[in-house]
């Protein structure tokens, strides 16, 4: 058994689109990034690098290399899904929290569990939680987004 800790934050800006797991979220602003900018794929995707010892995201796709510029966080979540399970394991759980003060994400919630689940993880085993940070600090002003993940890695039975 194994298990892995996650973090990612981008900054809000104007002119990009809000991609959150792995959806477009209608809003005014988007998150800035080398990538999409999908914070949840990202700290997902860090939680299980985390698990396997295998470094983070930005070992893997480092944001010098062109090739991951406006790429999908989706994508790289299904190499990363795709690695869990060349190392021997499966994915058991993933625990997740967005802290954003706007958007609200309660009705996007099973939206993005679906298209997570398109990187190879079930929907069932993915929990998404939406919170807000009371007003205070950067996501509180809303000046980005901020996101916490968990994830429960099992030996695969040969």
């Amino acid at each position: 058994m194994r298990i892995g800790i996650g973090y990612d934050s981008h900054r809000l800006v104007e002119g990009r689109k809000l991609v959150l797991g792995g959806i477009e979220i209608p809003f005014f602003k988007g998150l800035l990034g080398h990538s999409d900018g999908d914070a949840l794929c990202h700290a997902i995707s860090d939680a299980l690098l985390g698990a396997l010892g295998k470094g983070d995201i930005g070992k893997h796709f480092p944001d010098t290399d062109d090739r991951w510029k406006d790429a999908s966080s989706l994508a790289m979540l299904k190499q990363i899904a795709d690695l869990v399970t060349a190392e021997g394991f499966e994915i058991t759980w993933i625990d997740s929290v967005v802290i954003t003060e706007r958007p609200k994400l309660a009705g996007h919630i099973e939206q993005m569990k679906q298209a997570i689940s398109g990187a190879g993880i079930p929907p069932g085993i993915i929990s998404i939680k939406a919170k807000t940070n009371e007003k205070m600090g950067f996501t509180g002003r809303e000046e980005g987004i901020s996101v916490q993940a968990v994830c429960l890695l099992m030996h695969r039975q040969s």
